[in-house]
C-alpha cells in the first residue's frame, strides 16, 4: 500500500466515529506530524456473529508509526480509550490524559501487561504540549464522566479545535463548570477548523442538568419501602455520586455489583472523584443480614445486555442479588440505539417478577439526562468557537447532517461545512479547504485474544452455520486402488433432526457413494476434486429436497 503524500498541508480525518456511535479515532497530520485524538471501541452489529468487540483500522498510523506524536484521550468512556490495549501493542506512542481518565486507561493497561512498555503524560485544562510542529492546549467540558476536555491543536495552517463530547450544564454535580471564557477567547483568536460532537443534534433545546437525576433519584429514595437496584453506566461517576448521596441521605448501605462498576468505584475513590463515607458500602453477601429498606444495589445492566449483572438479577441467576416482588428497580439511563429490545425484555421481566421499575418513559422529572449536548448546546458551542470550517464528527449520518444545518444556522458558510465518512481527508493549504485522498479505513472484529483474525469470510462461514448448520461427510478411501472402504458416514448439526428425517440422510448417503464411484471410475483422485465434488452435488440435492444450503464438510481419508 503506497504511502499518501499529505506533507506540507494540513490533514484532517477519521478512522472511526463518523456515520456510527464508538469506535471515536480522528487524526490530524501537518507535515511529518501526526496527532491522534481519541482511541475507542464500538459494540458489535447483529451480523457479527460472536465478536466481542470493534475497534478502528491503523494501517494507515503503522504505515506512517515514526510520524506519529501521541494519542490525546478526551475522557474516559469506553468508546474513546476502549482500542487502546490492542492499538498500543502495534503503535507504542505516549497517551496523553487527564487523572481520571489515565486512571482509567491504566486499569485497561494492567489488564493487558502493557502498563510499563506505554509512556503516559498527564494534562489538566492549563496544559501546554508541544507535538512536533503543532501545539496542544485543553479546555475543561461537561459530559457523564468527570476530567472531560476539549482540545485545541495550533498548527502551522490555523487552530483546530476538537470538542470531545459534551454538553454545558450550569449545575455540575462535581462544580466545576465548563471552560466557557476560554472558549470564547480561543474563539476571538480565529478557529481554522471546528470538530465538534453531534450526537444529539436532533434533539432541540439544552441538555438537561446532572443535578436534576440526582433530585428524581433521591425522591424515589424516599418513597421506596424495599430494596432498590439502580442500574446505570458504569463510567458515570456523577450519576454514581448521587446514588451514593441518596444512600447517606436515607440511611440506606450501598452494594456494588457488576465487574466494571466494581472497577470504576474503586478507581474513582482511589483518585478522589468519589465521596464515599467509610462506612456505607457493604459487601453484596452482606444484603440479606440487613433490613430490606435499609439496603441499595448499583449495577451494570441499564442496557439489558443478556449477561449484565441486572439482567442475570431479573432471572434469578446471579450469584449473589435477586431481584424479588416489591424491590425498586432504577434503570438510570436510555437505550443505545440498538439496545432497545434488550431494555424492554429486562423492564417486562422485572415486572413480571414484582417490582416497581423506575425508567425515563414512566417518570415524570426522569432518572437519566445525556452527556451530549443538544441543538442549543450545539449551537452555543459554534458561537464561541466561531470557525471558518466545520467538520461534524462522532455521530450516525442523521446526526452529522444536522448539525451541519446548525452550523449554517449560526452563520457558517454552506461550502465551508464538511460531512465524511471514515477515510475521508480535508486537506487545509493557504487557509483554503477540499477533501482530499481517501485513507484506508476499516473494523478490525475481536474475537476472545484474536485481534484481527476474523475477517469477512469467516463471518459469512458463521452466518451461514447459523441458518443453515452443518453436514460432515466422512469416507474413507483405500490408498492401493481408491475403492471406498468405508462410509460415507454423514454426520448433521444444526440442519436437520436426524431421527426424523431417515430417508433424506439415507438418499443423501447415496448420492455421495454414486459421486465418489463415478470419480474412481473417471480416476479422480485428488482430494479437492473428490470434496468439491461431493460438496456440489450433496448441495444441489438437499437444495432441492429442503430448500436450505447447510455447510458441508467432506473429510477424506485413506488407509
Amino acid at each position: 500500500m503506497t504511502k499518501h503524500n499529505l506533507r506540507g498541508k494540513l490533514t484532517i480525518f477519521a478512522l472511526g466515529g463518523l456515520d456510527e456511535i464508538g469506535k471515536n479515532m480522528y487524526v490530524v497530520q501537518y507535515g511529518d506530524d501526526i496527532v491522534v485524538i481519541d482511541a475507542g471501541l464500538m459494540f458489535p452489529e447483529e451480523d457479527m456473529l460472536g465478536i466481542d468487540v470493534v475497534i478502528p483500522d491503523i494501517t494507515y498510523l503503522l504505515e506512517n508509526r515514526e510520524k506519529v506524536r501521541g494519542i490525546i484521550i478526551t475522557h474516559g468512556h469506553e468508546d474513546h480509550i476502549g482500542a487502546l490495549p490492542y492499538i498500543l501493542r502495534y503503535l507504542n506512542v505516549p497517551v496523553f490524559g487527564t487523572k481520571l481518565t489515565l486512571g482509567l486507561i491504566e486499569h485497561k493497561l494492567r489488564e493487558a501487561h502493557l502498563l510499563n512498555e506505554t509512556k503516559r503524560v498527564l494534562i489538566n485544562n492549563r496544559s501546554e504540549i508541544k507535538l512536533g510542529s503543532m501545539k496542544a492546549t485543553f479546555f475543561r467540558t461537561n459530559h457523564s464522566i468527570p476530567d472531560s476536555v476539549g482540545v485545541c491543536l495550533e498548527t502551522p495552517e490555523g487552530i483546530v479545535v476538537h470538542t470531545g463530547d459534551f454538553k454545558f450544564d450550569m449545575t455540575p454535580v462535581n462544580g466545576q463548570t465548563a471552560d466557557l471564557h476560554k472558549m470564547a477567547e480561543i474563539g476571538k483568536r480565529g478557529v481554522l477548523c471546528l470538530l465538534s460532537d453531534s450526537t444529539n443534534a436532533e434533539r432541540p433545546g439544552f441538555t438537561g442538568s446532572e443535578k436534576s437525576v440526582g433530585e428524581s433519584i433521591e425522591e424515589v429514595f424516599r418513597k421506596a419501602k424495599q430494596r432498590i437496584i439502580v442500574a446505570t453506566f458504569a463510567s458515570n461517576i456523577h450519576r454514581i455520586q448521587q446514588v451514593v448521596d441518596a444512600c447517606y441521605n436515607n440511611g440506606r448501605k450501598l452494594a456494588v455489583v457488576g465487574r466494571s462498576m466494581v472497577n470504576v468505584v474503586n478507581i474513582g475513590m482511589e483518585l478522589g472523584y468519589l465521596r464515599v463515607p467509610s462506612d456505607l458500602l457493604i459487601d453484596p453477601d452482606d444484603i440479606g443480614r440487613l433490613p430490606a429498606n435499609r439496603v441499595a444495589v448499583i449495577s451494570t445492566g441499564s442496557q439489558g445486555e443478556p449477561m449484565s449483572a441486572l439482567t442475570r438479577m431479573a432471572h434469578a441467576s446471579h450469584r449473589k442479588v435477586e431481584v424479588l416482588p416489591g424491590d425498586t428497580v432504577i434503570i438510570a439511563a436510555t437505550p443505545i440505539p440498538g439496545n432497545e429490545k434488550f431494555v424492554a425484555r429486562t423492564v417486562d421481566q422485572l415486572f413480571r417478577i414484582g417490582a416497581d421499575v423506575v425508567y425515563n418513559a414512566n417518570t415524570p422529572n426522569g432518572v437519566h439526562v445525556s452527556g451530549h449536548g443538544h441543538q442549543e448546546d450545539l449551537k452555543l458551542m459554534l458561537n464561541l468557537i466561531r470557525p471558518k470550517y466545520f467538520i461534524p464528527i462522532h455521530g450516525e449520518y442523521r446526526m452529522l447532517r444536522a448539525h451541519a444545518q446548525l452550523a449554517e444556522s449560526v452563520g457558517v458558510k454552506p461550502e465551508n461545512i464538511f460531512i465524511c465518512d471514515n477515510g475521508d481527508t480535508v486537506e487545509i493549504s493557504n487557509g483554503k479547504a477540499r477533501y482530499g485522498p481517501k485513507i484506508p479505513t476499516g473494523n478490525i472484529l475481536i474475537d476472545g485474544l484474536g485481534v484481527g483474525d476474523v475477517g469477512n469470510i469467516v463471518l459469512r462461514d458463521r452466518k451461514l452455520l447459523s441458518q443453515d448448520g452443518i453436514l460432515v461427510v466422512v469416507v474413507t478411501l483405500s490408498k492401493t486402488n481408491g475403492a471406498i472402504l468405508s462410509g460415507p458416514d454423514i454426520i448433521s448439526r444444526g440442519f436437520v433432526y436426524v431421527r426424523e428425517s431417515e430417508q433424506l440422510m439415507e438418499e443423501a448417503n447415496r448420492i455421495v457413494t454414486q459421486t465418489m464411484e463415478k470419480c474412481v471410475k473417471d480416476r479422480v483422485s485428488e482430494w479437492a476434486s473428490l470434496k468439491t465434488s461431493i460438496r456440489d452435488s450433496l448441495s444441489r440435492f438437499l437444495y432441492e429436497r429442503t430448500r436450505r444450503r447447510p455447510m458441508i464438510l467432506p473429510i477424506i481419508m485413506e488407509v
